[in-house]
């Protein structure tokens, strides 16, 4: 779409898969809410800047994310408040100013919905400066640990996928007329998926008679991946493993070349996740919010292996309070835990408990949000219908667990 106005951009920054996968699965609910009648974009905003380290940002998170996972973590910790951040991106604003600006000319959106915390700020401090009429959405992808950057009361509106988001949002200074609560937002493809296991084992050519574990570690395939599959491998060498290594080209090569499992089948980077879990027993994940939220729609039971980066470790939090799957931080935790699943009786009272357990529509109620955002353009005295959060139907089942 360059160069043709649309309605709605999504702001992202190609830092690991889910910012990207927030927007694909938003627009697609758009599509389906609108019959394709709405237009949009999606564009990096980072790569508009020449700040020094913003630019190559996807880049250096890949690093940082799979090789110097400290530094990473000591980034957060020293950058985690409002102040520091919004000194930051008016630093990084004066490098992306005029790339933002040729963008935003060419794009004229009525809406902008920013799924990285990195640039709302600049997305706004562009429209203060350019004098565009466009409203300014911020959807969060993070479900518990939210660094200080998600929170920004200079967004029309916050869409927040948890209770605890939203506390949180509250707490560091959003209006509570800016916050909305309304789930996640997996592709809707995932809970449109209709294909029974049987038939999603028959359509990716597997054995229908396997115990079958689907693992894998984000899109940048972090973590410890290989080790965790040859000791998968060897203690359950009948059992049918599916590997997802993202875009992770090492660990795939490293997988692929060497003697395995004939029942170990290695992915590199996908597009078919619903199927994979679709023909799956079970998930093995690190916290990534992204896979888990897909995997507990898709109602299967998670074995989390691990927070990569601090903004992963309340996902642990969140599956272990509301009793949504295990965490297990080393090889052998996780071995016994799929041990304990393969009990039919144990494995049906997992799976009974995920019923309801999280909102299958996240993308859909975000959809619908920024259907009434655009109604809002050029009519400021308009006002939105705010949906309770009882009103949602996946949130019902936890709101008693949650107590709130």
């Amino acid at each position: 779409m360059t160069g043709q106005p649309v309605d709605v951009l999504f702001a992202i920054s190609d830092t690991g898969g889910g910012h990207r996968s927030a927007a694909v699965a938003i627009s697609a609910a758009l599509d389906q809410a609108s019959g394709g009648d709405l237009s949009w974009s999606i564009d990096d905003i980072l790569r508009l800047t020449d700040f020094p380290g913003v630019r190559g940002a996807p880049e250096l998170y890949d690093q940082l994310s799979t090789r110097w996972l400290r530094l990473y973590d000591l980034t957060f910790q020293l950058t985690n408040t409002t102040r520091t951040v919004d000194v930051l991106s008016r630093l990084v604003f004066v490098t992306a100013r005029r790339n933002l600006a040729r963008l935003l000319r060419e794009r004229r959106p009525r809406l902008v919905v920013s799924t990285h915390p990195l640039v709302h700020r600049l997305v706004v401090a562009a429209r203060r400066a350019l004098r565009m009429p466009f409203r300014v959405i911020t959807v969060v992808t993070d479900l518990v640990s939210l660094h200080a950057s998600w929170t920004f009361p200079g967004v029309d509106l916050a869409l927040v996928p948890t209770d605890e988001a939203f506390e949180i949002m509250y707490r560091r200074g959003m209006r509570p007329t800016q916050l909305q609560r309304t789930g996640f937002p997996v592709h809707p493809k995932f809970a449109a998926y209709s294909a029974d296991q049987a038939a999603a084992r028959r359509e990716l050519g597997l054995a229908d008679d396997r115990f079958t574990i689907l693992v894998t570690a984000g899109g940048v395939g972090s973590g410890r991946l290989a080790p965790l599959v040859l000791e998968l491998e060897q203690a359950f060498p009948t059992r049918q493993l599916l590997v997802v290594t993202g875009k992770n080209r090492a660990i795939y090569e490293e997988l692929t070349r060497r003697h395995r499992s004939p029942h170990s089948h290695i992915y590199g980077f996908v597009n078919n996740m619903e199927a994979l879990m679709a023909a799956s027993d079970l998930v093995v994940t690190k916290a990534g919010p992204g896979t888990l939220m897909e995997a507990l729609v898709m109602r299967k039971p998670a074995i989390v292996t691990e927070a990569v980066g601090m903004q992963e470790q309340g996902n642990i939090d969140f599956v272990l309070n509301y009793e949504l799957g295990l965490f297990c931080p080393t090889n052998e935790r996780i071995v016994a835990a799929v041990r304990e699943l393969e009990n039919p009786q144990r494995y049906a009272e997992t799976v009974r408990r995920l019923e309801g357990a999280v909102p299958r529509d996240g993308a859909d109620q975000i959809a619908r949000v920024i259907s009434e955002q655009l109604a809002l353009v050029g009519n400021p005295s308009a006002t939105v219908t705010r949906r309770r959060l009882l009103s949602l139907p996946g949130w019902r089942h936890l709101r008693g667990r949650w107590g709130r």
